[in-house]
């Protein structure tokens, strides 16, 4: 169950611990106080979207934190395979930035916000007004009803099958084209494979292409500079090159080396010198002959260069990618071209997946039949009990024209208002406070086949007053014997039923909103119920709310 919940800077809370017991605990305030702030804080901590602006203003950043005492056994074994481990406390952690960014932990370790949400889906069911409105959304009846039948695996099996079909499906639909799209395809792609071809491209050519270009409007710089380099080197008639320069120096440091045995290491390294000048005059003499150029040889390159640059713009921007837009091209003109054999195979396939979709589809069906009108039975017990006792309610199951993502049925929620009227969709005949109890007669229901530890109900209360107010209470204390109930309320009937009063108050100091919470004793209670059953706080409602407390077994 949730134990405390701990928030700062979320709204105009500040900084705020809320702590909840066992059995069934209310939350009270006037309007604007801050309640469905602690809502938001909570499903903040759940990992649930929220919006940067939820950071109180004024304050870089908010957290929350929710500790979790007494953890269920599928709550433990979901932490357990994402690689978290727990006994029976749990503590979730999250902080938002006021730009947005934020992080979340798990017992301390860092979590990603997915992972709290798929944990916190196990630990809380939070009903708020978006309930009643899925409610009156026929298209989500099934989920309700798939729920109680527990169809999970089933689903499971029927999700993958239908994406099978329909992915066989639209692969069939782009082999099955027209026929003379498909030869202009044909004709176009064989166009484009043999110009490829016919040009011979090879990766690294351009390149090679551009620096043999370079070399040759370079060739005279080339030559100029290599012919001198070479004269500096081997000399001529007139003048000694380097090289015999430095053979001079080497034959006179030859005949010293036995008088001046110092001076043997810098004459051996001028011989290595002569050697390697000697290896850098062959290389220059074999640059000279390789300097040498057919003059049509540029008009080539250019050509060349000429014909990629005009299939570059056609095919890709680089050789390497018109290579692959020519593989790509070779792969799509054989589908093409053996588009019969694919398609026939992927007619028996789709017959195959087809059956085993329609098989898991009535597997489904037969589920829900069998647990359609059980959950009918228990929904209209609950209702009984809920203060409307002439209402009937029924699950009715029509077959789809054609399967759906969630398979063969239509499933919609009717009810009959007053006896011997027809049974009609809810969202056609159900008033606000209606709505809310049948809401809580499916949540009661379902609850008891749930493995999650606390239910919070949002302003349950909806649309309904006096006796059917004391039946809900009535409802929420019986469901709160078997899990954590936490409700958010407006009415005495509700309040007065509570194991735990819990007080949301707003105050305004130096300009800025503040919200505090505050448990409620007897005394406590007592006011805050006279406030919410009239507009003044007089001897008569303190009575009022006395005698509320007594009935509910609350006497100090």
């Amino acid at each position: 169950m949730l134990s405390r919940l701990h928030i700062e800077n979320i709204a105009v809370i500040e900084n705020a611990d809320l702590e909840l017991e066992e059995g069934f605990n209310v939350l009270t305030g006037e309007t604007g106080a801050g309640k469905s702030i602690l809502i938001d804080s909570i499903n903040l901590a759940l990992g649930e979207r929220v919006s940067k602006d939820i950071v109180r203003t004024g304050s870089g950043s908010a957290h929350v934190s929710a500790l979790f005492t007494g953890i269920s056994k599928s709550a433990a074994q979901e932490l357990a395979s994402l690689g978290y481990e727990c006994d029976d406390d749990l503590l979730i952690q999250r902080d938002i930035s006021a730009d947005g960014r934020g992080n979340c932990r798990i017992s301390g370790r860092p979590a990603t916000v997915s992972i709290v949400r798929s944990v916190g889906r196990l630990l809380i069911n939070i009903h708020g007004q978006h309930d009643n409105q899925a409610l009156l959304s026929p298209e989500k009846h099934v989920n309700y009803l798939d729920k109680f039948a527990g169809t999970g695996e089933q689903l499971d099996d029927y999700t993958a099958a239908y994406r099978e079909v329909k992915g066989i499906e639209a692969e069939l639909e782009g082999i099955q084209t027209d026929e003379a799209l498909k030869e202009r395809r044909i004709d176009l792609l064989k166009y484009q494979i043999d110009e490829i071809e016919s040009a011979d491209l090879h990766s690294d050519e351009e390149d090679e292409l551009r620096a043999r270009k370079l070399r040759i409007v370079n060739s005279e710089k080339i030559a100029s500079a290599i012919a001198s380099a070479y004269a500096a080197l081997d000399g001529d008639d007139d003048t000694p090159g380097a090289k015999e320069l430095l053979s001079n120096a080497d034959g006179e440091l030859d005949g010293i080396t036995d008088v001046l045995t110092d001076i043997k290491e810098l004459a051996a390294r001028i011989k290595s010198l002569t050697y390697e000048l000697e290896d850098c005059t062959d290389e220059l003499r074999e640059y000279t002959a390789e300097n040498e150029y057919d003059p049509n040889e540029l008009e080539i390159i250019e050509e060349r260069l000429d014909t990629i640059f005009r299939m570059k713009r056609k095919y890709g921007e680089s050789i390497e990618r018109m290579l692959q837009f020519l593989d790509d091209s070779k792969k799509e003109l054989e589908s093409i071209e053996t588009s019969g054999e694919r398609a026939a195979a992927l007619n028996n396939k789709l017959k195959t997946a087809k059956k085993k979709l329609v098989d898991i589809a009535s597997d489904l069906t037969k589920k829900r039949c069998g647990a359609a009108k059980e959950l009918s039975s228990k929904i209209l017990q609950e209702l009984r009990f809920l203060d409307m006792p002439q209402v009937e309610f029924s699950v009715n199951i029509e077959p789809l024209k054609e399967l759906a993502s969630h398979g063969a049925d239509n499933v919609e929620f009717l009810i009959s208002a007053n006896p011997g009227s027809p049974a009609r969709p809810l969202a056609k005949i159900a008033s606000g406070g209606e709505i809310s109890r049948i809401m809580l007669a499916i949540k009661t229901v379902l609850a008891n086949g749930d493995d999650i530890d606390t239910l919070i109900f949002d302003e349950i209360d909806t649309g309904v007053s006096g006796r059917a107010a004391q039946k809900i209470g009535n409802k929420l204390k019986q469901v709160s014997s078997g899990c954590q109930v936490v409700c958010v309320t407006h009415l005495a009937q509700i309040a007065a039923q509570a194991d735990r009063h819990i007080l949301i108050e707003k105050t305004i100091a130096g300009g800025n909103t503040f919200t505090h919470l505050k448990t409620l004793d007897y005394d406590g209670r007592k006011k805050e119920l006279a406030r919410i059953i009239g507009t003044e706080i007089t001897e008569q409602t303190i009575q009022t709310a006395a005698e509320m407390l007594s009935l509910s077994g609350i006497n100090h």
